[in-house]
């Protein structure tokens, strides 16, 4: 059996490409790691040719074949490696429960995410406090559990802690501690840092709010 060419192209601050990673190393899955060095400017070719709708990272090429955003890759990954940890139930309200949370997440708090460093006032403090009530949802839908699947660390875990790297900037930039607002959702934040797979692919965040620092700075803002 010829052996797979698996290839992710990511940059090291997306979280969507953190998910990737985690995913991958949750089943056991070798792969090799392409950082996109010129996210913002000159993009790669292999980068617009693998995603020339969107042009965007994260990206899994399994044997040449590439497979586009975050959510349809972590699917993705469940469909082809059956070994290892299930991402996604077998139960299909379940499975529906987990996509509804990734959806509200990704449509909801990462805009909020964003709006907290890059705007001021008005703007930012109402960013603040949308992040803070949705994050109070995700800790009530969590509850007592271990992680959002219960005691398997699953598909909505590993859309969601990829994000907590960047607590420490959103907290810099709005004055707040996620620690005191949302104290369970910050246990199941340790917890899933125990995990091999998570520690090794968020990077610090103290590098991280470094990094906006400059961003902002470029931005003029």
């Amino acid at each position: 059996m010829e052996k797979e060419e698996i290839v992710v192209i990511g940059f090291w601050t997306s979280p969507y490409a953190m998910r990737v990673q985690i995913a991958l190393e949750e089943k056991g899955v070798s792969y090799h790691y392409v950082e996109e060095e010129n996210l913002f400017h000159n993009k790669s070719p292999l980068l617009l040719q693998s995603n020339p709708v969107h042009k965007k990272v994260p990206v899994l090429i399994h044997n040449g074949n590439p497979v586009c955003e975050s959510l349809v890759i972590l699917q993705y990954i469940d469909d082809v490696w059956k070994d290892g940890n299930l991402l996604l139930s077998e139960d299909p309200y379940q499975r529906a429960k987990a996509r509804f949370w990734v959806n509200f997440f990704d449509t909801k708090i990462a805009d909020c995410g964003r709006r907290m460093w890059a705007s001021k006032g008005q703007d930012q403090q109402a960013a603040k406090e949308e992040f803070l009530e949705s994050l109070r949802l995700l800790e009530g839908e969590l509850g007592d559990k271990a992680y959002f699947g219960g005691e398997n660390f699953g598909l909505l875990d590993i859309a969601l802690i990829p994000f907590s790297c960047r607590f420490y900037t959103y907290e810099m930039f709005c004055k707040f501690s996620v620690q005191k607002e949302c104290p369970k959702l910050m246990e199941w934040v340790i917890k899933c840092n125990q995990r091999e797979s998570v520690s090794k692919n968020l990077p610090d965040p103290y590098k991280v709010y470094n990094f906006v620092l400059e961003v902002k700075k470029k931005l003029g803002n």
